[in-house]
């Protein structure tokens, strides 16, 4: 028996067990496990569309801020379904950072859903399964996507007006990559997550907004002596505004 069979094996006793206690419409397709990167075989039949480099390394930053979002899929033999991009966004992140690897996946576990058949014998269910997982994805919610995007604003990313600046990462673009929704969507989301009833700007929002600013102002050097003074001052300000906040997180 392969390292990967016994983890598979682990995993379907999990989900045995994990089924006796939920009910039938809960249940889930395939298995859930962490196998080291390298047991994610390449796909049986060779990728069906080329991989997007710069999709590849938007996905590799918001997987050293956050994690993955979304497990790889694979057959019963750890051959690849889904999540081709995900799975080059890991390597790009081992090879370029290692630190923020090991972070993210210890003991070089990477999240993977094992769908019990082999994918060489079975290659029209192994294009389906591609298909309906790259092309019509889980449905996140909107306080998911919600979650992801404070993790992201806590990790630097920014929801700032106009061109960005060289270096600075934009929020919604990672999300809309991350969640495969439209920048629309998320902006939807972001929108009705902040905006009171009464369309008055919640505290809150303004709060997360003004904390980056603040931040990347810290960053700068102080031309006056007003500024040296607000420079001192401000990293009480921004421990007190980080305490607001995770209080009303906590709430």
């Amino acid at each position: 028996m392969t390292n990967f069979d016994k983890i598979l094996a682990k995993a379907r006793e999990k989900k045995d067990r994990d089924q006796q206690k939920e009910p039938p419409q809960q249940q889930r397709s395939g298995v859930e496990a962490t196998i080291p990167l390298d047991d994610i075989k390449d796909r049986a039949a060779g990728d069906t569309r080329p991989l997007d480099q710069k999709h590849v390394e938007e996905l590799a930053e918001s997987i050293a801020a956050i994690g993955l979002v979304q497990a790889i899929t694979v057959d019963a033999k750890g051959r690849l379904l889904a999540g081709g991009h995900r799975r080059a966004a890991i390597y790009l992140l081992r090879d370029q950072n290692m630190d923020a690897y090991k972070r993210q996946f210890p003991n070089d576990g990477v999240p993977v859903r094992v769908m019990d058949f082999d994918s060489e014998a079975e290659q029209d269910r192994s294009l389906e399964i591609e298909l309906s997982e790259n092309e019509k994805r889980r449905d996140y919610s909107r306080t998911e996507v919600v979650a992801i995007a404070e993790k992201l604003r806590d990790a630097g990313y920014q929801d700032t007006p106009g061109r960005p600046k060289k270096g600075e990462k934009r929020l919604k673009p990672a999300l809309s990559v991350i969640f495969g929704k439209s920048l629309r969507t998320v902006e939807r989301y972001l929108s009705e997550s902040e905006t009171p009833t009464n369309g008055e700007v919640s505290p809150s929002k303004l709060l997360k907004q003004a904390l980056p600013k603040l931040k990347q102002w810290q960053q700068g050097k102080p031309k006056t002596v007003a500024e040296k003074e607000l420079g001192d001052k401000l990293p009480e300000l921004i421990e007190l505004i980080e305490a607001v906040l995770k209080d009303q997180a906590e709430s």
